[in-house]
């Protein structure tokens, strides 16, 4: 190891473990809404409705979150592109952690009404908005400071955060589920992970202020304000000219947001529901497929390294499309060993396009339009691909009384995947430099 390459390793090491435990905070805030919309909150906020209605009122709180995330990727994006990666960070992971918190001390239905389901989804908008925020800036801080030759590896680690705050999210409430009655966990024991955030955010912040701004971005600006360049509306440039960037971005997430949410939360519904097992069989599913999840992305995201983004992306979508019709059939087993291996392979095919989706989505744009280009694109795909998927996969079952439909709404969402990648270009090794147009490419 030469004097040179020890700075360089040990500042990008401590970047990914900052964006690491941030998004894996904020991941846990944000899943913890779906995986207690499944199992409370169709209780204890929408008491007067059948079971399978008040989990579809429950999701639609759920899905209002997703709704706000295009809005935080604007409003962050823009100032990202402005003032830095590293300030937009900071606030995305307090307005989070401040309306988990918040939602742990809600008063319930039978308290306070048509008050309760109202407050609710306030708090769940801001959730939202705070997390449409976090993920550019997570994941570009990773991908400005890492080289060409390895920044699908550097930057899959953020992505890690979602597996990993999923992971905490159904522990914590696994845990309470085993040591509590179901009638304990409803009258209180729900508001114990909600009230944990706080304690985790403040682990969040401490590490979250000790990274330094990117590096690209400092440079850009400053070429920017040499040469009186500054992109003074970074959203406006992105839809004048990268709108296929855009469109690609979305088309990139649908299959991926789809799988994950039927996976990690629909779960839930489906095997208290039709298959008629505890909560705690889904958890720990999702549980022990969480870790499998977590550990595999890094090394999905090498692999784009070595093969390219596109082909690693298009082989997890075909690989999901494909799994979604054996995995119901695996739930209907009943057999919680069954489940779990039907769980954790989706989870990891779900991974091959997740892994590279970061360090793909950071070279489509240029360094003074990046934040807004890849969180416009992400978080737009969020709405209609993550928000609904919970809901419509939920609708189906109600009204066809089986499983199939959602296995192909599923394989539908693949699909789309596997156009809009075919039909972009390869960017790996594509160079991150201080210039505000199309990034250019690293021979």
């Amino acid at each position: 190891m030469t004097q040179e390459s020890t700075p360089e390793r040990t500042s990008i090491s401590r970047i990914i473990g900052a964006s690491l435990v941030g998004t894996t905070i904020e991941w846990y805030d944000f899943f913890l809404y779906g995986s207690a919309a499944a199992l409370v909150f169709n209780k204890l906020f929408f008491p007067n409705s059948d079971p399978l209605t008040g989990t579809l009122l429950a999701f639609g709180t759920y899905a209002a979150g997703f709704g706000a995330r295009p809005l935080g990727g604007l409003v962050f994006g823009h100032f990202g592109d402005k003032v830095g990666r590293k300030r937009l960070l900071v606030l995305s992971l307090l307005l989070m952690g401040g309306a988990t918190c918040a939602m742990g001390l809600l008063p319930t239905y039978a308290s306070v009404g048509i008050a309760a389901p109202i407050l609710l989804t306030t708090l769940r908008l801001v959730q939202g908005f705070a997390l449409g925020g976090e993920w550019g800036g997570a994941v570009l801080i990773v991908s400005e400071h890492g080289s060409p030759q390895r920044r699908g590896f550097w930057a899959s680690w953020p992505q890690a955060g979602a597996p990993g705050g999923n992971l905490l999210a159904t522990g914590v409430l696994a845990i309470l589920a085993a040591v509590q009655s179901d009638q304990a966990f409803l009258d209180w024991g729900w508001r114990i992970p909600f009230l944990l955030s706080g304690v985790l955010v403040m682990i969040g912040l401490w590490i979250r202020l000790s990274v330094t701004e990117s590096p690209v971005f400092l440079e850009a600006a400053e070429q920017a304000r040499r040469n009186s360049a500054v992109v003074r509306a970074p959203i406006a440039r992105v839809l004048r000219d990268n709108w296929r960037e855009v469109l690609i971005s979305m088309g990139a997430r649908m299959g991926e947001n789809t799988t994950y949410y039927v996976i990690t939360a629909f779960i839930l519904v489906y095997l208290t529901g039709p298959v008629g097992l505890p909560k705690s069989v889904g958890l720990n599913a999702v549980l022990i497929g969480s870790i499998v999840h977590f550990a595999t992305i890094p090394l999905w995201g090498a692999l784009s390294d070595r093969w390219g983004r596109r082909p690693v992306i298009i082989m997890g979508a075909l690989g999901s499309g494909a799994w979604a019709f054996a995995f119901f059939g695996l739930l209907d087993t009943a057999s919680p060993l069954v489940i779990t291996l039907a769980t954790t392979v989706g989870l990891v095919l779900h991974g091959a396009m997740y892994g590279p989706q970061a360090a793909f989505f950071s070279e489509l744009f240029g360094t003074q339009v990046r934040y807004s280009g890849a969180s416009i694109g992400y978080q737009l795909a969020s709405v209609v691909a993550g928000g609904l998927a919970p809901l419509i996969a939920t609708a189906l079952l109600k009204g066809y009384g089986t499983a199939a439909p959602v296995a192909l709404y599923v394989a539908a969402g693949a699909a789309l995947t596997v156009i809009a990648t075919a039909v972009s270009r390869e960017t790996r090794a594509t160079g991150l430099g201080s210039v505000s147009e199309q990034p250019r490419q690293v021979v």
